[in-house]
């Protein structure tokens, strides 16, 4: 009956199914789980910009490369001697108040640049209402002998105590509040002496 059956299958060219007993165990495919990758871990600041949709934010600058403000009036410059206000006084009295023969920091404008500046120690030298007169100071020793620019010595406006040079041809107008603090008070005679020089030499009296 067996060789029938596969005389007839292999003539109408079909393949014979094997009886019960003889049946291939069929292959059963067990899938797992899909594999799912763990989202990604924002960190605090891509969170913010995720959520806010806004850029994440710069660090902001180091506070000792920051510069300090400007005062509200900084000091306009001269380059003759005033009109008004142009006698000399020694009247110094640390009151609060800047006056001639005190040293006082104020912010002077560079000369190359007048729209940048530093703060400087300043001799004042006279006043005119609320406006001070001043001659800006430097320790640069490259300044020694230098025209227009005077051998003041030192003295406590500099804590490093180094020598300081007045200079006598840029004549700074100062306002009361665009002063910094009073800095020092020069020794009369030290102050007439740079008094002598600018009424022999620059005409003030």
């Amino acid at each position: 009956m067996r060789r029938l059956i596969a005389a007839v299958a292999a003539r109408l060219r079909l393949r014979p199914r094997p009886p019960a007993d003889e049946e291939e165990p069929s292959t059963v495919r067990v899938e797992g789980p899909p594999t799912v990758r763990p989202p990604r871990q924002a960190g605090p600041a891509r969170a913010a910009a995720s959520t806010t949709g806004e850029a994440t934010p710069r660090r902001p600058p180091s506070p000792d490369r920051a510069r300090p403000p400007a005062p509200r009036q900084p000091a306009r410059v001269l380059t003759a001697p005033p009109a008004r206000g142009r006698r000399l006084v020694y009247a110094p009295e640390l009151d609060g108040r800047a006056d001639p023969g005190e040293i006082v920091w104020a912010w002077v404008p560079y000369e190359e640049d007048p729209t940048r500046g530093k703060d400087r120690p300043v001799l004042v030298v006279g006043r005119d209402g609320a406006t001070l007169l001043g001659l800006m100071l430097s320790s640069n020793a490259a300044r020694d002998g230098q025209p227009h620019w005077y051998p003041l010595g030192t003295g406590a406006w500099d804590r490093q105590q180094r020598p300081s040079w007045v200079r006598l041809d840029r004549v700074l107008l100062v306002d009361e509040d665009g002063i910094r603090r009073e800095g020092d008070i020069l020794a009369r005679p030290r102050f007439e002496a740079v008094a002598r020089v600018l009424r022999e030499r620059y005409g003030w009296q």
